[in-house]
């Protein structure tokens, strides 16, 4: 009996492509498939539910990834927040354990939707990854091409980012910042609406209003004097007019804690709760407060250990 001579194969590793150049090796890939909505008609003469397809649809691509990426790749996020969206065409490719290329998604005139940051924890020694959605107009797979992955493999080291290593600054906060031990993820979102045309099966896509997240941190309550100022005069007396809101800066660092990797530029920030957080009777646990800030907008700029050599 003849037999298939090929053989199924592990998806080692996963590349980013930006317009024709590479753009990173990436730790996780989803969506970006075809799709549509079923339509159920309703119960005719011959006493039978037909159904037909509404048209073709593209899910969002979400992509997960540390540092060493391009400067295309943070060029194309740092334009997003800036409000100057970008459309990019590119590629997903799927590598095996000896960097042949097995698969390929193209896809095209892509808006990033969402760009998150995760949870910084001083006590954490996990390795930090940052998450990108992007909407692309329509998506391709392309056959697998048995070829090398085209990458600069090894040219420069990838630097150690961990969510233990951060510096927060905020105007008129500097002493609570210190001791700030928690920051809670940051997720910002783009809103994408699409252009429907009646002679067009890929509808155009079209940005919309961003939506940015809350500020919020947890420090120890004995350098927290400021916060409870700046909290009573903001909430309790009222003064949160736009001259009370405040600025700052959050600067992701590298092992050495003086390389930036990324920093995240806050503008319109005002505290909205204060609260300490539970203990126990007896604990030994440092004390500490929560803080929730409102953001007005978020800017992002990559540092030069974050960009791959």
């Amino acid at each position: 009996m003849a037999t298939n001579n090929e053989r199924v194969y592990t998806a080692g590793r996963f590349a980013m492509d930006l317009g024709g150049q590479f753009a990173g090796w990436i730790s996780s890939i989803e969506g970006g498939h075809a799709t549509s909505d079923v339509v159920v008609e309703k119960l005719g003469a011959d006493m039978i539910q037909h159904k037909h397809l509404a048209g073709v649809k593209y899910e969002d691509i979400s992509v997960s990834c540390g540092t060493a990426m391009s400067k295309a790749f943070y060029s194309w996020i740092q334009a997003s927040l800036d409000r100057k969206h970008v459309r990019k065409d590119g590629a997903i490719i799927t590598a095996d354990y000896d960097q042949k290329e097995v698969g390929r998604l193209n896809f095209f005139h892509a808006l990033i939707t969402e760009v998150g940051f995760p949870a910084l924890d001083a006590a954490s020694k996990d390795a930090a990854k940052m998450t990108i959605k992007f909407a692309p107009e329509y998506t391709r797979v392309q056959p697998k091409t048995g070829s090398a992955a085209q990458a600069p493999i090894g040219k420069g080291e990838q630097k150690k980012w961990l969510p233990s290593n951060f510096r927060l600054k905020i105007d008129g906060l500097d002493k609570a910042c210190t001791k700030v031990n928690k920051i809670e993820a940051l997720t910002i979102k783009q809103k994408v609406v699409e252009d429907p045309c009646g002679e067009q099966r890929d509808y155009p896509k079209v940005p919309a209003s961003i939506e940015y997240p809350n500020l919020v941190i947890t420090c120890a309550e004995s350098h927290a004097d400021d916060l409870y100022k700046w909290h009573e005069d903001f909430v309790i007396a009222g003064n949160n007019s736009n001259d009370k809101e405040k600025g700052g800066t959050l600067e992701f660092l590298t092992a050495n804690l003086k390389d930036v990797l990324f920093t995240l530029t806050f503008s319109g920030l005002g505290i909205f709760k204060l609260t300490p957080e539970k203990v126990e009777a007896g604990s030994e646990n440092v004390r500490r407060v929560k803080a929730e800030m409102y953001c007005e907008q978020i800017t992002f700029k990559e540092g030069s250990g974050a960009v791959f050599a």
